[in-house]
């Protein structure tokens, strides 16, 4: 049972890198150092960009339970 929630934790971490990668820069962070800037942006967020915040948000929240039951798991 462990072992089935290490590997989920470590399939739902790289969704979760590859998700939070995926966002476009908002302004003054890291990504304006490597070119992100450069870009125009458009005037409110698209239909895409919405539904990947509701994803990498639920997909964080399944990330987060699976540390947390892992640590119970490994707890007891």
């Amino acid at each position: 049972m462990e072992t089935a929630f290490q590997i989920a934790l470590i399939v739902f971490s790289a969704l979760l890198a590859l998700l939070v990668l995926m966002h476009k820069g908002k302004g003054g962070g890291l990504s304006d150092m490597f070119g992100g800037g450069m870009q125009s942006s458009v005037g409110g967020s698209s239909v895409a960009e919405r539904n990947l915040d509701r994803i990498t948000v639920v997909v964080g929240l399944v990330w987060a339970g699976i540390v947390v039951v892992l640590g119970l798991l490994m707890k007891s």
